[in-house]
């Protein structure tokens, strides 16, 4: 991941994440039969460690796109 670090005569003064980082989700409530994807969300833990809300069609091994501002869940990885 690339991130810009700024400082000020050699000291860390302020770090800059991208926008949106992709990772994998690790583990993850079973989906519900008859939920629906735009309506319910379930946690998950993320391969850094972090917990975020997934839509329930999303499983464990699954790669999601984060947005890394507020940790929010974006889409399903196309990789």
């Amino acid at each position: 991941m690339t991130v810009t670090l700024s400082t000020h005569e050699g000291v860390a003064i302020a770090l800059e994440l991208p926008r949106l980082a992709t990772f994998e989700v690790m583990e993850t409530e079973p989906s519900v039969k008859g939920q629906t994807a735009s309506s319910s969300y379930k946690p998950a833990m993320l391969s850094n460690g972090v917990r975020t809300l997934v839509p329930p069609h999303i499983q464990a091994g699954t790669r999601v796109v984060i947005m890394t501002e507020d940790g929010s869940y974006v889409e399903r990885a196309k990789d």
